[in-house]
């Protein structure tokens, strides 16, 4: 049995040119970069190289980028960097219902220690309010953290209208870009974001590399204690193979936004083709249009998700029911929570599916038509 994997919002496969040099690296480019001889010379060469090319692609400075072991991290490093580097200054932060559970539970941990945070709700399409986040600031709010699209429903969110907001007060701004990265052209000067976490693995790189960016005068907080590496805001050894893979990833990525998007929107016209041709009750969680271009999220009516995802896993299509840090779980999507509320359908009967490199035409067919096949057996 051929597999088709349609579960990249979770990981991505590693592509064959960031393979090689990943390879390569570990071959050849094995000085530290803290060393000063000329084998830690080279390595601190061509990790500057890569650094510069990790900070174009969102329209940053070289200095603005902190290599952190993920998303998870740069998320993290972001929520207590700010809570611990303005303390003095206040304890409230907003957030939302909906983020990835790398901001919730840094969120609700730092709840535990004394600090106050609203967690703003969404409309039904998973989108959260300018004017929500407008009256939920106070004087004594140090930070904003909103997604720019989340990872399970695909639903982006109006940062830059709230960039703008922010604008005229001293609240920092993160947001977690994880899973819009290498889909959508970012600039943080038109987001007008202060802190935005990327991560490798979502766009074909390695696992266990990603970075945070940081506005210059941004206060943060480093986490890390030892070394002066990362301009003294992330000690430890840097991962020169794991940077360099990445940066070939994110090259490649950039390169190729536009013919993703349109390919992907194809995926979905496809599917949706299938699927009303089979005459099935579905409905797409979110406003297709307004999601990210590689992610749609399904409800198939009078199904149960875990029927559904034992039986597409029998028939080899791979996917999710939602998030992956929350796979094993029984608790429904907190993302469909928010969205439909706790006791609606969506919550026991939608599937992610989500596109990525390697993905073709014939493949999403062929799980279209054996998903309608699926549904009309469950159904029944």
């Amino acid at each position: 049995m051929n597999r088709i994997y349609l579960d990249h919002a979770a990981t991505s496969p590693v592509h064959p040119q960031v393979i090689n040099k990943l390879i390569e690296t570990m071959e050849h480019t094995y000085g530290n970069p803290s060393s000063i001889h000329a084998t830690g010379r080279e390595a601190r060469k061509q990790l500057d190289v890569a650094r510069e090319r990790l900070a174009k692609s969102i329209g940053a400075k070289d200095q603005d980028i902190i290599v952190t072991s993920g998303g998870t991290e740069a998320d993290n490093l972001a929520i207590f960097g700010t809570a611990f580097a303005r303390k003095k200054e206040g304890s409230h932060i907003i957030t939302s219902q909906i983020e990835h559970h790398a901001v919730l539970t840094a969120c609700e941990k730092l709840e535990k220690d004394g600090y106050e945070v609203t967690y703003l709700p969404v409309n039904e399409q998973g989108r959260v309010s300018v004017e929500a986040v407008k009256q939920a600031l106070r004087d004594d709010t140090i930070l904003v953290t909103i997604m720019l699209g989340n990872n399970e429903v695909g639903t982006i969110q109006p940062i830059q209208e709230i960039g703008e907001l922010l604008k005229e007060h001293k609240a920092t701004f993160h947001t977690d870009a994880v899973q819009a990265y290498g889909l959508l052209q970012i600039s943080v000067d038109e987001l007008q974001v202060d802190l935005l976490s990327v991560s490798s693995h979502k766009i074909n790189g390695p696992k266990g590399i990603g970075y945070l960016y940081q506005r210059k005068g941004t206060k943060l907080s480093p986490q890390f204690w030892g070394g002066q590496q990362e301009r003294k805001r992330r000690a430890g050894t840097e991962n020169v193979p794991g940077i360099l893979a990445f940066a070939e990833a994110v090259s490649i990525a950039q390169q190729t936004i536009e013919e993703k998007r349109d390919l992907y929107s194809q995926f979905k016209k496809e599917m949706v083709s299938i699927w009303e041709q089979f005459e099935i009750d579905f409905k797409i969680n979110g406003e297709i249009q307004f999601t990210l271009p590689h992610i749609v999220n399904v409800s198939f009516a009078g199904t149960d998700v875990e029927s559904l995802l034992v039986n597409l896993d029998m028939a080899g299509i791979s996917v999710s029911s939602g998030s992956a840090c929350t796979a094993g779980s029984i608790n429904p999507s907190h993302v469909l929570v928010a969205m439909y509320g706790e006791n609606a359908s969506e919550l026991r009967n939608s599937i992610r599916f989500s596109f990525g490199y390697g993905v073709t035409v014939e493949e999403v067919k062929e799980a279209a038509t054996l998903t309608a096949n699926v549904v009309k057996r469950l159904v029944k």
